[in-house]
């Protein structure tokens, strides 16, 4: 497995922490995102975003901007560095959207990708 150093971060922009926070104001404290590839979708893998109580675990990226507090598991992010967590707000819907690099190939519904 690769260390967590030799992986490029994760960002999260300006509007997706401000929704996060938003988010977490409402829940009970010590909530945070936790943001995780799994198996499936449409193409293959998929973005899972769960709310959860717990304390960062030694193998969790965390992602601190604000209020805003997300965790990615190591296996995760090895599909996910040098992503960008941002949150769209258009005609469509509102919705968390990844920008990921290693993504050779997505579905039109945004959370599911290739590598």
């Amino acid at each position: 497995m690769t260390a967590l150093a030799d992986i490029p971060a994760v960002t999260l922009s300006d509007r997706a922490a401000k929704r996060v926070a938003r988010i977490l104001a409402k829940e009970a404290p010590g909530t945070v995102l936790r943001v995780a590839v799994s198996g499936g979708g449409c193409s293959g893998f998929q973005y899972e975003y769960n709310l959860v109580q717990e304390t960062p675990g030694d193998d969790d990226f965390v992602l601190q901007k604000g209020d805003a507090t997300v965790l990615i598991d190591s296996l995760s992010l090895e599909f996910m560095g040098g992503a960008e967590i941002d949150f769209v707000d258009d005609l469509v819907g509102q919705s968390f959207q990844i920008r990921n690099p290693n993504a050779v190939a997505s579905c039109g519904c945004g959370t599911s990708f290739a590598v």
